[in-house]
């Protein structure tokens, strides 16, 4: 799943990067509004982390305008102020959940994943192939009755897989939908995580759902292999 988080606070915003990837989210940053109402039109984003103080173009004007131009993408919105009118603003303009600073992050995780089971009309919260049942909402993978431990790179990396079952998935689509944005390893580095999928979700059960096509890419297969 990938969010966007945007506030002018650097402390806050790389603060909220760390700890938003180890619970295996893939994040962009923006430091001003203007930056993230580009990124959040332009972009793919399971979710918004919108500050509402910011200068220039602050929070309910980007909510506001993102709506204005059909962006449907969950908004959760944070601030420092005080105020039962602020909340009643910032959700008028669109903000689907609201938070105040200071705050804990595992509330702000579970926020964020009731915004994905609250989306279920746009997108279904469970995904399947076959007997293999990946749900976002739950961080959960299933093999049948069969529950299956991953990390949190390799639920993204088989959530991305699964979100294009059928169709071949690049290495490169692959790094943009599950590694940051700005992220310049090595290309490699998602064979070794499609290599921990296979001995978890199919060597097991004798099957070969996550096809390698040759020269192309990765496929996995609408039948769960």
């Amino acid at each position: 799943m990938r969010v966007l988080v945007v506030d002018d606070e650097e402390q806050l915003r790389l603060s909220l990067r760390r700890g938003l990837q180890a619970d295996g989210f893939a994040v962009d940053v923006a430091a001003s509004g203007g930056e993230g109402l580009i990124r959040a039109t332009e972009g793919d984003y399971d979710a918004i982390v919108l500050d509402l103080m910011m200068p220039e173009l602050n929070g309910f004007r980007v909510c506001a305008e993102l709506r204005r131009r059909e962006v449907w993408t969950p908004i959760l919105v944070l601030t420092a102020k005080e105020g039962h009118l602020d909340e009643a603003e910032a959700l008028e303009t669109g903000a689907d959940d609201y938070l105040r600073k200071p705050f804990s992050h595992t509330v702000l995780v579970a926020r964020l994943r009731a915004l994905l089971r609250r989306g279920a009309s746009r997108r279904s919260p469970a995904l399947m192939a076959g007997d293999l049942l990946v749900d976002p909402a739950r961080r959960q993978c299933r093999r049948g009755n069969n529950e299956i431990e991953l990390t949190a790179r390799e639920f993204s990396v088989l959530e991305h897989l699964m979100r294009n079952a059928g169709d071949v998935v690049t290495k490169r689509k692959l790094l943009d939908g599950v590694w940051d944005v700005d992220y310049d390893g090595d290309e490699n580095i998602v064979e070794v995580y499609v290599a921990h999928l296979r001995k978890k979700i199919d060597q097991p059960f004798g099957r070969g759902s996550i096809e390698t096509v040759r020269g192309s890419g990765y496929r996995l297969r609408e039948d769960g292999g």
